[in-house]
């Protein structure tokens, strides 16, 4: 289940239905497990009453910005709406939604603040995700202080980018790992990640982006392959790859790596979750995360 939920204290049904109303959303009278359930079945929550008990509540719960639904906390009044919660990931827009009802956005986030926007907007706006993630960080600080230039690859093409750098790329639920033998051909990665996908079950179009080494960057056969199938490549420099750890054994550590197509899909992936083990097909390797 995906969605809106409105969680509210027995007392606040009545106004928590007109919100519902307003955001085609659940309502679900608020009890000690409420969050924890919402959590795990909405992308977004309105918690009708005060700021504290809402805190208490998901405050136990929260585990990370990317994964986290965006919670906005809406006084018993219908006055003020303030995303406490995920305001890059949905919560200011929700809080924006709110006003067909009268109540008053109260917007925090710094880029926002200042009538800027943020690299998470963009991505949302653009129909697009971030693929490496910890740049916003650096990249947000930036827009608060200057114009950061936006550039547009149509590719095929190669991006080789910094930390400071966020890659935004057409939204997608799995990262596709791939390691392949020197002077590999084009069909035979093509076919290869065919397989894999097959395997396990995932369209093409739910690919968020391949991920590969950047000591393949000189491969023309990989290039070549993702290029025509309409993905996006990403190289991994080595210490990111060494950050994570392969589930399967890997002759990689003959090059320094502790791995591959593992550590590259999941380096790269939302949930660190690998839902497909690296398989070898050939002289390429597939692994794939989500």
């Amino acid at each position: 289940m995906t969605g809106t939920v409105v969680i509210a204290l027995e007392r606040f049904l009545p106004e928590a239905r007109r919100i519902a109303g307003a955001l085609g959303a659940n309502v679900v009278p608020y009890s000690p497990e409420a969050f924890r359930e919402a959590f795990s079945g909405y992308d977004r929550i309105v918690a009708l009453m005060s700021a504290g008990i809402a805190v208490r509540g998901i405050a136990p719960l929260l585990t990370d910005k990317w994964r986290d639904p965006a919670v906005v906390v809406v006084g018993p009044d219908l006055r003020y709406a303030v995303p406490v919660v995920g305001g890059h990931h949905g919560g200011n827009d929700l809080a924006r939604e709110l006003a067909v009802l009268g109540v008053t956005p109260v917007i925090t986030t710094a880029t926002e603040t200042r009538g800027r926007e943020s690299v998470e907007g963009i991505a949302a706006r653009s129909g697009c995700d971030v693929a490496n993630r910890d740049s916003t960080r650096a990249v947000n600080a930036a827009i608060l202080d200057a114009d950061v230039p936006l550039y547009t690859v149509t590719g095929p093409g190669i991006v080789v980018a910094g930390p400071g750098v966020s890659l935004l790329v057409r939204k997608g639920e799995y990262v596709v790992g791939l390691g392949c033998r020197k002077g590999i051909g084009a069909p035979e990665v093509a076919a290869a990640v065919r397989r894999a996908l097959e395997v396990a079950g995932i369209a093409p179009d739910e690919v968020l982006v391949y991920a590969t080494t950047a000591k393949k960057r000189g491969e023309a056969g990989l290039l070549d392959a993702i290029a025509e199938m309409g993905g996006n490549l990403v190289f991994l420099d080595d210490d990111t790859i060494n950050a994570e750890e392969a589930e399967t054994p890997s002759r990689a550590s003959l090059i320094g790596l502790v791995g591959v197509a593992e550590p590259a899909a999941l380096a790269v992936s939302k949930r660190k979750e690998l839902v497909l083990a690296k398989q070898t097909y050939g002289s390429v390797t597939v692994a794939i995360a989500r």
